[in-house]
């Protein structure tokens, strides 16, 4: 009874995790790529989203890419504010034992 609630907070911060990100200058569509990526990685396994706290990936993607337009904008007005983020992966530590 209470995961229909669950689900919806997870849709709700996909959304606004794809808005911070255009707004911090990111490409919104990647966060598109990490669902179509995670759906690859569960090769089907994933339980039917009436069983689960969780949307299913393919409702993520779609989600995600409906509400692209909106976030195209943002990343567009990051972007000309001179957002560049620019992530570089953690080394590798050779201090690790």
């Amino acid at each position: 009874m209470l995961l229909p609630f669950s689900r919806k907070h997870e849709s709700e911060a996909d959304i606004v995790g794809q808005r911070f990100m255009a707004e911090a200058g990111f490409n919104p569509a990647e966060a598109i790529k990490l669902w179509e990526k995670m759906a690859e990685l569960s090769q089907g396994q994933e339980p039917a989203q009436w069983m689960s706290t969780h949307p299913a990936n393919e409702s993520r993607i779609e989600s995600l890419q409906a509400n692209l337009p909106k976030t195209r904008d943002l990343y567009r007005k990051a972007r000309s504010a001179g957002k560049s983020p620019k992530c570089v992966p953690p080394a590798a530590s050779s201090s690790r034992s």
